[in-house]
């Protein structure tokens, strides 16, 4: 399973600062440790010409040569800072390699960072630089395209599962049909002006793993009834664990781990590329934040398995194409 990183790009952030920068590193180190059948690739950083899909000229140029307003630096939550603009590309980056290794062949890849849902075409937000899932369902939708003329245009269900709502894609989807924003998130959460996606769940303070369970069903089933992707981008944040600072929820470790196994098979049982992305995570204790994204992984291993084995059991000519869904199971 291929997991792209750029955690050697590090934040100089301010002593106090409430982003725990430490957490990439810290999930390639244990990840490295325990599940070595993830293979570690250094994230490419995303071009002008990407990011252009989705974001404006003018905010592109300000990240990259510095001029952000400082009221724009502090609506993102970042100083602004070479190693910024750096690893700002490269987490979006990593989704697109991601989402080209899931379409590519393999099923289902993961970028240890992003999940960047609060940024908006022409601004940051939110800890949020760049947006990568909207980056990366345009691009895949342009280099599907050149692919597949007359298979029709990818369809791409964003599938956000952070504890806070993804305000930022849901603005820049508003008016696209050809992409379906689903967020489960904490009602009484950041951002407090919410954008309205396809589809918005919204859960009280202190939800637990039953309560989070059956909206997480109903609302992937109205996913289902109302759209048909062929390509998925889940954001499985650690956030809604119930020792997260700012989470507000209270999700155990085997309810956040039923979660992502429940959005896996939702999505391995239509046989839907899938690309993971970590989204937040502010633990008091950042090894739990950590955790939650291990076992993440760990579940994802075990569909990538499936995923390996379906692939040799199906004509080649199958097993490449975007269109999986569409074989037999």
């Amino acid at each position: 399973m291929h997991a792209y990183y750029a955690d050697h790009f590090v934040l100089p952030l301010p002593s106090g600062h409430r982003f725990p920068m430490g957490k990439y590193a810290r999930l390639r180190e244990r990840l490295v440790a325990e599940l070595p059948e993830v293979q570690m690739l250094e994230a490419l950083p995303a071009s002008r010409g990407e990011l252009a899909l989705v974001h404006t000229p003018a905010y592109i140029e300000a990240v990259a040569s510095g001029t952000l307003s400082p009221a724009a630096q502090r609506e993102i939550g970042f100083p602004w800072s070479p190693a910024m603009a750096e690893r700002a590309r490269r987490s979006v980056g990593a989704t697109l390699q991601a989402c080209r290794s899931a379409l590519g062949g393999a099923g289902l890849a993961a970028n240890l960072a992003g999940g960047t849902h609060h940024a908006y075409a022409d601004k940051g937000s939110g800890f949020c630089v760049f947006n990568d899932f909207a980056v990366a369902a345009r691009l895949m939708q342009a280099e599907h395209a050149r692919l597949n003329r007359a298979r029709g245009p990818l369809r791409v269900a964003i599938i956000d599962l952070d504890v806070h709502q993804g305000n930022g894609t849901a603005s820049i989807f508003a008016n696209d049909a050809s992409v379906f924003t689903l967020s489960l998130h904490g009602a009484r959460n950041f951002p407090f002006r919410k954008e309205p996606s396809d589809l918005d769940v919204e859960l009280p303070d202190g939800c637990d793993d039953d309560t989070y369970r059956d909206a997480l069903e109903r609302a992937l089933g109205e996913l289902e009834r109302r759209f048909d992707p062929g390509l998925v981008l889940y954001l499985a944040g650690a956030d809604p664990h119930e020792g997260d600072r700012l989470g507000r929820l209270k999700l155990s470790f085997d309810g956040l781990e039923a979660r992502d196994r429940r959005v896996m098979d939702w999505a391995w049982q239509k046989r839907l590329p899938l690309a993971i992305a970590m989204g937040g995570g502010y633990g008091h204790d950042l090894e739990a934040t950590v955790q939650v994204q291990v076992n993440t992984y760990r579940t994802a291993l075990q569909y990538r398995q499936r995923w390996r084995g379906w692939a040799a059991a199906v004509p080649a000519a199958v097993a490449g194409s975007t269109h999986w869904h569409n074989a037999p199971a």
